[in-house]
């Protein structure tokens, strides 16, 4: 099979802790990796700052206004299809309750509960560094190959 170039996937990704749970929502079933977990966001318009993005995202699937307090290493994670890459924010909450408007379900969730919920393959670092209690700054991961 020849190597064929992958479409890149740029998503803003929100990671919000609040009395030691984690924001998630469910994707609707009809999307891609329907009836997965994932935290809040969506992806990049071009040409639209990362942090735009992330506002514009949690506003239109949740409700709320955020404001970004910190980043993560970025997340580089290959698909069969595609490619994504995820620039991940610590955020908090500064104004409305978080609403399933563009989402299936939200919860907010214990860091050693997440590995109970099924996520998509490129948010399996995060979670295991969440659930190590491991709050800063998360290392890069390399690129991996997920069918």
């Amino acid at each position: 099979m020849p190597n064929r170039r992958l479409r890149l996937v740029p998503v803003a990704v929100a990671v919000i802790e609040r009395r030691g749970r984690y924001l998630v929502s469910r994707r609707r079933a009809s999307d891609h990796l329907g009836g997965f977990w994932e935290f809040p966001g969506g992806k990049r318009r071009v040409g639209e700052p990362w942090e735009a993005c992330l506002r514009r995202e949690l506003r239109e699937e949740l409700g709320i206004a955020v404001e970004p307090t910190g980043r993560l290493s970025p997340i580089r994670f290959r698909y069969a299809r595609r490619q994504v890459y995820l620039e991940v924010f610590r955020c908090r909450i500064t104004a409305g309750v978080p609403t399933p408007l563009g989402c299936q379900e939200v919860r907010w969730v214990r860091a050693e509960r997440l590995f109970r919920y099924r996520f998509p393959p490129a948010d399996r670092e995060l979670i295991a560094s969440l659930s190590q209690g491991r709050r800063g700054i998360i290392r890069a991961s390399k690129q991996r190959r997920q069918r």
